[in-house]
């Protein structure tokens, strides 16, 4: 799905950044930490980076002309996407939306009441001191669509330490996954928004930097105040639109490793970790210097860690109790940013979507018998789990109804399949996308999976892999789970609950014979799906799994 690349926030004072340079062209193709074009800021020139991977749509600034904050710069997506329906819903800028505000707003009765008004805003306008130019705010950056606050994992550079433009400051947990905070800017770090461990809203004040020894005590109650009302300001512009980029974030799986003050050794040599590492190492107790790791150029990651954290193996065996020590207890665990939110929408989705439920049992040893010819052929090993995607994306096509959104006053009918496969993990639940599952092999498919489930599992997922859905899958049945009802993920109209498969004695032409059956249950969006829509899409993907010959036509 195409994606909109907006001209970013870069400094707490910046209006509007001028393109230097395009790097890009349209048609050129892009991958998501490649430089689309030069900016200047009211600070600095600085490079945009789009965080996505694609083709380059459509360039809105032609060279030598500003952009406004928040403004579409470009648009990048599949090669020959349909893209003119962004701009025509791109939200008015910050400038447009002032004058509405201003013409909306209530007039004075007086001119009593005009005159008072205008006193108090040069009362305050005389508080406000004028900040110094070398100070820079570094403000939490929005980092997914459903992002309210980012929580500090941990500070890769404290208070009076020396830092340049490109330095990470910090390491960020979102509800999606830990990111990297870069904080653009040069001199010492003067100022933390919180310690570890504690949580900044969006657009809150993360950071101030500026040149060492600078007090910054006259300023910081005015820094922090126009912090709150930029918060305002950007959850307004973060529910107009969704798909604004951040340009200060460098994610995870890129090349630059962070050093903090748990991972450098003596020599202040860099440890190769990856931030999930980290976190697992210091809440086991681990000492990264003693550890080897097995990802790429020696990373340290999460199953080096559990492989530490396991010891020996001992053996289990039969324990006694000594009931006479035995004490009541409790371990209350903090909230994940990534528990917060699955919470918060699976809520919403419960409580907003009317939801009902339809149960259809398909019979798998067709499947299976294909499934074992392919995989002696096939160059990646497919799974039952990629051909039940292969089969609801093919049945989507058939049934636009299904793979379509509620949007409030309209509902919006897909013309791409883009499938949704949840993942669970220790934080949590996320939900990788295989994009454009209906023009794809079974291969590309399971191959597809098979990178996005371990990206998810190791916390590299990023914003465009795990955005986009138009139909969900959530699949217990390698769990031993019969079948089970599961809650519609937003934005999709549907989502389906898959079950194990089960040898089980049915009748066929009057004989009782076994075979294995699974059982497939249907959470639908009444505003959206009908109840007989929602069953004839589940006879077409019976048809599909009962001959999976027809996935092959």
């Amino acid at each position: 799905m195409a994606e909109v690349i907006r001209m970013p926030l870069l400094s707490d004072t910046m209006k509007e950044g001028k393109i230097v340079q395009w790097l890009k062209k349209v048609g050129d193709e892009v991958v998501s930490d490649d430089v689309l074009a030069e900016v200047q800021t009211d600070k600095a020139t600085m490079e945009i980076v789009p965080y996505v991977d694609g083709t380059i749509l459509h360039i809105g600034i032609a060279e030598g002309e500003a952009a406004a904050v928040n403004q579409i710069i470009a648009i990048v997506g599949e090669k020959d996407e349909e893209f003119e329906s962004l701009l025509e819903d791109a939200p008015a800028s910050s400038d447009e939306n002032n004058e509405a505000s201003a013409e909306n707003s209530p007039k004075g009765n007086s001119k009593e009441e005009s005159a008072a008004t205008e006193a108090k805003t040069k009362e305050v306008e005389v508080e406000k001191k004028e900040l110094p130019e070398e100070l820079e705010v570094v403000r939490m950056p929005l980092l997914s669509d459903t992002m309210k606050e980012g929580k500090i994992v941990n500070w890769l550079k404290q208070v009076g330490d020396a830092v340049v433009d490109d330095d990470v400051l910090a390491e960020v947990e979102t509800d999606k996954a830990t990111m990297e905070v870069i904080g653009y800017a040069e001199g010492a770090l003067l100022y933390q928004g919180v310690e570890a461990g504690g949580k900044v809203a969006v657009n809150g004040v993360l950071a101030i930097v500026g040149p060492e020894g600078t007090d910054i005590k006259p300023y910081l109650d005015q820094i922090l105040s126009e912090g709150s009302e930029e918060k305002e300001e950007a959850e307004a512009a973060k529910q107009e639109s969704s798909t604004s980029k951040p340009a200060a974030v460098a994610p995870q799986p890129k090349s630059t490793e962070s050093k903090s003050a748990s991972a450098e050794t003596s020599s202040n040599e860099r440890i190769k970790a990856s931030p999930l590492a980290k976190k697992m190492a210091q809440d086991k107790g681990l000492d990264l210097q003693n550890l080897s790791g097995t990802g790429d150029g020696g990373r340290i990651i999460k199953r080096d860690i559990e492989k530490a954290g396991s010891g020996s193996g001992s053996s289990l065996g039969l324990a006694s109790f000594d009931l006479s020590t035995a004490k009541e207890g409790h371990t209350d665990i903090p909230l994940s940013q990534m528990r917060e939110v699955i919470a918060q929408k699976l809520s919403e989705s419960k409580f907003q979507a009317p939801h009902f439920y339809l149960k259809i049992s398909v019979q798998m040893d067709n499947l299976l018998n294909a499934r074992k010819q392919i995989n002696s052929v096939s160059p990646v090993k497919i799974s039952i789990n990629d051909m039940l995607i292969k089969a609801s994306a093919l049945s989507l096509t058939k049934h636009a109804a299904v793979n379509s959104s509620w949007l409030g006053d309209k509902i919006r009918q897909n013309h791409h399949v883009h499938i949704g496969s949840a993942v669970a993990i220790d934080e949590g639940l996320i939900v990788p996308v295989i994009k454009h599952a209906s023009h794809k092999t079974l291969a590309q498919i399971a191959s597809d999976a098979n990178e996005l489930y371990e990206k998810a599992k190791t916390g590299k997922l990023q914003p465009a892999e795990f955005t986009g859905n138009t139909f969900t899958i959530s699949n217990l049945g390698m769990m031993g789970i019969d079948d089970f009802t599961a809650i519609i993920n937003p934005p999709d109209a549907c989502i389906l609950a898959v079950g194990r498969s089960v040898p089980t004695p049915v009748v066929v032409d009057g004989q009782i014979v076994v075979q294995n059956i699974m059982r497939l249950t249907l959470s639908c969006d009444h505003r959206v799906v009908d109840g007989a829509v929602g069953a004839r899409f589940l006879s077409t993907l019976k048809d599909y799994i009962e001959n999976p010959v027809l996935m092959l036509i």
